[in-house]
């Protein structure tokens, strides 16, 4: 009866509508970029491309290909985003499993959650931050792209509130048959906790993937730059000889069309991962934001 009531049929097809014009707006400016990629010069420069490429060329692409810099950096960012995301994941996991445990069975729990909760809100600031990190070693090493944001309270608070709302019936079945908190963990919680697992995975992936700004104050050679950072250092600081043009090119070809050839290969690889993750997603935050 619910279904066919009008007023219910009338919002459907608003929020059909609306979600789809949503959506169209959010596409646009891929599609601009990947247009403007395409075009020639002389239209990319007057800013007359729109939606669809005009003179159509694959010179921005060829010379992004060429430029041994942009791969170098491309492939430090998905050595960052796997090895960041695996090992963000497996940190939070072993945080989150004690702290969802009861007081009365984990007598510190609360000092820790509040302790987390306090570095989350206050920290040292950047000056101390990089005082620290080069006291540590870590300048000018990949592993300074990952470390420091290894541990995600947010993500951990989510992760925490899921696993609370598992059954403590689980629990108590495991440590009667005489299982240990590892296997509890790696054999119970995380197979059934999939949803979280995937949301959490995928906000590490596009914070690690979309990072740029470690990359600039803490790697002195560029041939240490995350893919971000070379994007950044060429949109931004208009740096044309880390997009790979020589003075010959950007006399012969437009800068923009090479900078939106750049930014749309760096959008490709993360878009890609949403597909398989989306179906995680909403069902993940909802199980982790109930409590707490």
């Amino acid at each position: 009866m619910y279904y066919k009531d009008p007023k219910y049929k009338i919002f459907y097809v608003f929020n059909i509508v609306f979600l789809l014009l949503l959506s169209i707006l959010c596409l646009l400016p891929l599609v601009h970029i990947f247009a403007v990629s395409l075009s020639s010069q002389a239209p990319a420069d007057a800013n007359l491309v729109t939606f669809f490429p005009i003179g159509f060329t694959l010179e921005s692409y060829e010379k992004t290909f060429s430029n041994p810099l942009f791969f170098t950096a491309f492939g430090i960012s998905v050595s960052r985003t796997v090895v960041g995301t695996i090992l963000g994941m497996l940190i939070t996991m072993l945080v989150a499993y004690p702290l969802s445990k009861d007081p009365r069975d984990f007598r510190t729990r609360n000092v820790y959650v509040w302790f987390f909760l306090f570095v989350m809100i206050f920290n040292a600031g950047l000056v101390p931050t990089y005082v620290l990190i080069q006291n540590l070693g870590l300048i000018d090493s990949f592993w300074v792209l990952i470390l420091p944001g290894l541990v995600n309270v947010f993500n951990i608070i989510l992760m925490l509130n899921f696993f609370r709302n598992l059954p403590k019936e689980l629990d108590e079945a495991a440590i009667m048959d005489g299982a240990s908190d590892f296997s509890i963990l790696f054999r119970i919680y995380v197979p059934i906790s999939l949803p979280s697992i995937a949301t959490l995975s995928l906000f590490t992936m596009v914070f690690h993937w979309n990072a740029w700004f470690d990359g600039m104050i803490f790697m002195n050679s560029q041939s240490n730059w995350p893919l971000q950072t070379l994007i950044q250092s060429i949109v931004v600081g208009q740096d044309f000889g880390n997009a790979g043009l020589s003075s010959e090119d950007i006399a012969n070809l437009s800068d923009r069309t090479v900078k939106a050839a750049q930014i749309f290969i760096a959008m490709l690889p993360i878009l890609a991962v949403y597909p398989f993750l989306q179906k995680f997603f909403v069902k993940g935050i909802v199980l982790g934001s109930v409590k707490e």
